[in-house]
C-alpha cells in the first residue's frame, strides 16, 4: 500500500474529525429540530459515536492497510503468502432516520479510510441533519471522494439503479430487501443492516431492580426508535407483577410524572410512524402510559400487557416507545415465542444464573446482545455489529469496519530457487506419492 496515500486519508480524516467539532452545537440543533433528540442523547449516540471512530481509524489506518503475512501452505513450498487489502471502489451508502448523524457518518468514514469514493444518501426524514451533513461533507472532501445526495425515496431508487462496488444500507428488513435485489441486478456485494423483534428475557433470579433501569433506557432512549431496542419482554410468571411495578417507578425516575413536559423523550420521526403506533396501542392492553398528542408527535412511554401474539404489536418490530410483557414459565415457553419470529438483531437476558444464560445464548441466533444489560454492546468496537438472517447481512464496527469496505487479496509469492516437480505432468506414479504427502498435513 502506497503510504503516501494513507497519510493522505489520514490527514483528510482529522480534517473531517475537526469539521465535525466546529459544527458541533449544529449537529445538536438540527437533531433536534427533526425530532426533538436531547442533547445529551445526541452528543452521547451520535456525535461521540463518531469521534471515536475517526479516532480509532486514525490511529489504525497505517496497520489495517499494511499487507499481513500468513503461513504458507507446504504444499507451495518455498513460498510467502499475503492478503492484501484494496478498495472495492465506488461505494454507495444509504443511511436511516433514527440516528441520522452517527449511521450515515460511521460507515462513511470506514469507506473512505479504504479508499472508496462514496455516494452518501442520507435520510429526507431528518432533513435538518442530512443538510448539514452534506454541508460538513463539502467542507471536508473533493466531490470525487465523498459526495451527499439530498432528496426522498425516489432518489435512492434513481441511485440503486446505478452499478456500484459496494452497497451499504441501514433501514428496514422491506427496504433492505429492495436494496438487496437492486444490488443482485450487478452482483454488487451488500451489507445490510436491519432489525427485528428483539426478545428481552427476565429470569426469576434477575436483580431486578438494576433489569428495570436499563431496560427503561435501552428501550426508551430515542423514544424507542432503535433497531437493537428491547421489542418485547418475557418475564418468568411469578416476578411479573412486582417487575412491572418497577419498571412504571423507572419510567417516573427517568421522565416525570408527564413524559411529555421532560426535556430528555425525543418525539417520533413523523405523522405516518405516529399513527401507526397509535393504532397499535388501540387494540392493546394499556397498562402504563399510551398518552399521546398528535400535534406534537409525542407518545408517552408505554407499558402494553400480555398481547396475543397474532396481534398487530406482536407481528413486527415496534420501532416505537411501546412495551409488550409477555409472562413465560418454562424455557420451552421461550423457545415457543421466540422461534415465532426471524432471526432477531438483538436479543437480552436477565439473570444470575450463568448456566441460564449460556443456554439462551446457545439455544437462539440473533445478531448479538447483552446478559443483563441492554444496547450497549453497540459501543465495543473490538464486537463486530450486525445482524443473520432477517436481521441482515455483514457486520462493521472498528477494523471489521475497515475490513467490510476492503476487499481482501490473496498473493503467494513463489520462490524460483526450488522448483518441486511433483506437480507436473507426466504423473506416471505420483498419485501414490501425492496420497502419502497429504496424509501429512
Amino acid at each position: 500500500m502506497d503510504q503516501k496515500e494513507i497519510n493522505r486519508r489520514k490527514e483528510k480524516l482529522k480534517k473531517f474529525s475537526h469539521t465535525i467539532s466546529l459544527h458541533e452545537e449544529e449537529i445538536i440543533a438540527a437533531l433536534h429540530k427533526d425530532f426533538k433528540k436531547p442533547a445529551f442523547e445526541a452528543f452521547l449516540t451520535e456525535i461521540s459515536v463518531v469521534q471515536s471512530d475517526l479516532k480509532d481509524t486514525i490511529k489504525n489506518i497505517r496497520s489495517w492497510a499494511r499487507p499481513k503475512r500468513v503461513r504458507a501452505s507446504i504444499l507451495n513450498f518455498p513460498s510467502s503468502d499475503y492478503i492484501y487489502t484494496e478498495s472495492y471502489g465506488k461505494t454507495l451508502i444509504i443511511s436511516p432516520w433514527n440516528y441520522p448523524f452517527q449511521l450515515a457518518i460511521c460507515p462513511l468514514i470506514a469507506a473512505y479510510a479504504a479508499g472508496n469514493s462514496i455516494v452518501l444518501k442520507p435520510s429526507e426524514l431528518t432533513p435538518h441533519t442530512s443538510s448539514l451533513i452534506s454541508k460538513i461533507i463539502r467542507e471536508t472532501f473533493e466531490v470525487s471522494e465523498v459526495v451527499a445526495v439530498l432528496g426522498d425515496a425516489d432518489v435512492a431508487k434513481s441511485q440503486l439503479s446505478k452499478r456500484w462496488d459496494y452497497i451499504f444500507f441501514t433501514g428496514s428488513v422491506a427496504v433492505g430487501k429492495e436494496v438487496a435485489k437492486a444490488a443482485a441486478a450487478n452482483l454488487t456485494p451488500v451489507t445490510l443492516e436491519l432489525g427485528g423483534k428483539n426478545p428481552c428475557i427476565i429470569d426469576k433470579s434477575a436483580n431486578l431492580q438494576i433489569a428495570a433501569k436499563r431496560i427503561v433506557w435501552g428501550k426508551f432512549i430515542n423514544a424507542g426508535q432503535t433497531c437493537i431496542a428491547p421489542d418485547y419482554l418475557l418475564i418468568q410468571k411469578g416476578i411479573k407483577a412486582k417487575f412491572i411495578s418497577l419498571l412504571k417507578q423507572e419510567i417516573i425516575n427517568a421522565f416525570g410524572e408527564d413524559p411529555a413536559l421532560s426535556p430528555d423523550f425525543t418525539r417520533i420521526i413523523n405523522k405516518k410512524n405516529f399513527l401507526r403506533l397509535i393504532s397499535l396501542i388501540e387494540e392493546s392492553k394499556v397498562i402504563a402510559g399510551g398518552i399521546h398528542d398528535e400535534e406534537l408527535l409525542y407518545i408517552a412511554p408505554t407499558l402494553i400487557d400480555e398481547p396475543t401474539l397474532d396481534s398487530n404489536i406482536m407481528k413486527d418490530e415496534i420501532f416505537g416507545p411501546l412495551l409488550p410483557l409477555l409472562s413465560y414459565e418454562t424455557e420451552s415457553d421461550l423457545e415457543k415465542i421466540i422461534s415465532r419470529y426471524e432471526k432477531p438483531l438483538s436479543l437480552y437476558a436477565f439473570t444470575e444464573d450463568k448456566a441460564f444464560a449460556e443456554r439462551i445464548i446457545q439455544k437462539f441466533s440473533f445478531g448479538g446482545g447483552c446478559i443483563n444489560d441492554t444496547v450497549v454492546h453497540f459501543s465495543n468496537k473490538r464486537l463486530p455489529f450486525g445482524g443473520v438472517g432477517s436481521s441482515g447481512i455483514g457486520a462493521y464496527h472498528g477494523k471489521k469496519s475497515y475490513e467490510t469496505f476492503s476487499h481482501q487479496k490473496s498473493i503467494v509469492k513463489k520462490a524460483t530457487w526450488l522448483d518441486i516437480p511433483l506437480r507436473y505432468a507426466p504423473y506416471n506414479n505420483k498419485l501414490k506419492m501425492i496420497r502419502k504427502l497429504l496424509k501429512w498435513f
